[in-house]
């Protein structure tokens, strides 16, 4: 692959939406040391991506212009670095590439060994495209911060996942019924029906007075909230949680961490907390 060019998306400064993006016609990169170069065929937009270009996570990101934006893909090993012993050129997988490098927005992208997963041959790459951010998201804030066991060992739990048919939350509601858990969720209107086929026990329409409550139908205090949504107080969960109900912010606002340092210094058995990204997938 060396000295050839493939197709990519590039932005060359903060902001610009769309129209900031340009096609442009740049090497195709060589996988280093442990890691594998992977011909995509899908690739999956986060909002992190949309809240990089928009300057959100300066000075940090980008490391540098120009920069290809997107870090979920999902493709087909066509290279592998030295070092690398989990794949082979040919192996269907998905992949989460180095938000400080970027790259998804292109025809191949480098990963990390440990950033990349197989993907069984009968699912599409555009539905595995997903997986990486949200996916994982979903999965370590129930079996890390919450504690869930997807076996369906563990205590019966209830559940809050709010915006429960977006990117994480829809991932949260059906691998939170493989743990001994009842799920109420709140989404629109439009998606109620979605959301119940996933499995959610409840679901709630989030512009109803007792959705926007986040009010159990079956008056039932959570132990736990995996909050994907955004817009809601710290006054609002309380009410609702249980003596030592957790709440999981997946994207914390400057407020909700001013109350997670207020429980922690007033001892309150209720917790506000974040996620911690692991390093492999």
């Amino acid at each position: 692959m060396a000295n050839k060019l493939m197709h990519a998306l590039q932005y060359n400064g903060y902001g610009g939406g769309s129209s900031g993006l340009k096609h442009v016609e740049v090497p195709i990169p060589s996988p280093s040391k442990d890691e594998v170069l992977i011909k995509l065929e899908a690739a999956s937009v986060n909002p992190f991506d949309w809240k990089v270009q928009k300057r959100l996570a300066w000075p940090l990101l980008p490391r540098k212009f120009p920069h290809i934006p997107c870090t979920d893909v999902a493709g087909e090993v066509v290279e592998v670095g030295v070092g690398v012993k989990k794949f082979k050129a040919g192996d269907k997988v998905v992949g989460f590439v180095s938000p400080f490098s970027g790259g998804g927005l292109a025809e191949f992208a480098v990963v990390k060994e440990s950033q990349t997963a197989s993907r069984p041959a009968e699912i599409p790459a555009s539905q595995c495209a997903g997986l990486p951010v949200a996916g994982l998201t979903a999965l370590q804030a129930l079996t890390q911060a919450i504690g869930i066991k997807l076996d369906g060992s563990g205590d019966r739990k209830n559940i809050l996942i709010t915006a429960a048919s977006g990117g994480v939350g829809h991932y949260a509601v059906q691998l939170a019924k493989l743990g001994n858990t009842h799920v109420t969720a709140t989404c629109g209107a439009r998606n109620i029906e979605l959301v119940k086929s996933l499995g959610a026990d409840e679901v709630l329409d989030y512009k109803t007075p007792d959705g926007a409550a986040l009010k159990s139908p079956s008056g039932k205090k959570y132990d736990a909230v995996i909050h994907c949504a955004e817009g809601f107080p710290w006054s609002t969960f309380d009410p609702n949680l249980s003596a030592k109900g957790k709440v999981v912010d997946i994207t914390p606002s400057s407020s909700a961490i001013m109350t997670f340092a207020l429980n922690k210094l007033t001892f309150s058995k209720k917790q506000l907390i974040g996620v911690k990204r692991e390093k492999k997938i």
